[in-house]
């Protein structure tokens, strides 16, 4: 019944005979994302609803095709969540709502890019959020333990039927720091 989206296939014609057509549109996003902050507590959720709808548009007719990219509104909603999450978790907001939301939107889309369009998201965020800065994650103790995992992994060669370390590169790092940050959302 739903034939433009992935991973659904077409009706045979015996059964679309049973079904009467009925035309659809498009939500509006800005409107819902608006509403989902303002019941989250932010209080300048249109302006902010506004860049994070813009983001995603721009995103999905900027960047390249990728199969795993979403920027509809799965990717709304789960920005919206981790932006009620944050906002939960300072109760007395330390951190302005725009960097927040913007932390949101990384959060939920970074780990899923591909190396060459990272830059050319990040530069639309800036443009949107005009070059607001989101303060790093204290994720020193985690860090820690994944060079310490980093260290005890050994890895068997195919060719040379030796064991090697795991080597806790910079990129290692920064991809378990995602998927880190991807369960958490």
């Amino acid at each position: 019944m739903n034939p433009g989206y992935a991973g659904r296939s077409e009706l045979p014609e015996n059964l679309k005979a049973l079904f009467r057509p009925c035309a659809m549109m498009v939500p509006d996003y800005a409107m819902i994302s608006e509403i989902c902050q303002y019941s989250y507590g932010l209080s300048d959720a249109r302006d902010l609803a506004r860049k994070l709808v813009k983001s995603l548009q721009i995103s999905s007719e900027q960047l390249s095709s990728q199969v795993h990219y979403d920027f509809g509104m799965r990717a709304v909603k789960s920005i919206l969540t981790a932006a009620g999450l944050g906002k939960l978790k300072l109760e007395n907001l330390q951190e302005q709502e725009d960097i927040l939301v913007l932390r949101a939107i990384n959060d939920v889309n970074l780990p899923k890019f591909v190396d060459a369009d990272v830059l050319l998201f990040e530069g639309i965020t800036s443009d949107l959020f005009l070059g607001l800065k989101v303060p790093a994650h204290d994720y020193d103790q985690l860090v820690t333990g994944m060079k310490n995992a980093c260290g005890q992994l050994m890895i068997k060669s195919k060719d040379t039927h030796t064991f090697t370390n795991i080597q806790a590169t910079e990129m290692l790092m920064t991809k378990c720091i995602q998927l880190y940050e991807t369960v958490i959302v």
